[in-house]
C-alpha cells in the first residue's frame, strides 16, 4: 500500500495549524503512520518545520509526498533574498 506525506488539520477551522504527516493512501480514515513535522500559515513569514532524517527516511521507502507538501517543501528549501 503506498503512502503519502500529506497536510493533516489539527486546529480549529479559524486557526489554520497543519501537522505533517505521513499516512497510507488508501486507509480507512488516512490513518496516521507518523508526524514528521508542522506547518502554520498564520505567521509571516508562514513557519513551516520538518524533521529531515524522517523525510529522506520516508522518500527512501517510497513514500510519495502530496502536490501541496511538495510545494511547501520545495519553497521552504529555496533560499530567501534579503534586501
Amino acid at each position: 500500500m503506498s503512502v503519502v506525506l500529506r497536510l493533516a488539520r489539527a486546529a480549529p477551522r479559524r486557526c489554520r495549524t497543519t501537522h505533517r504527516r505521513g499516512g497510507q493512501a488508501f486507509a480507512p480514515r488516512r490513518q496516521v503512520i507518523e508526524a514528521i513535522g508542522a506547518y502554520d500559515p498564520n505567521l509571516e513569514p508562514p513557519k513551516f518545520e520538518v524533521n529531515e532524517e524522517r523525510w529522506a527516511h520516508w522518500i527512501k521507502v517510497g513514500a510519495q509526498p502530496s502536490e501541496t507538501v511538495a510545494g511547501l517543501k520545495k519553497r521552504a528549501s529555496k533560499p530567501t533574498a534579503r534586501a
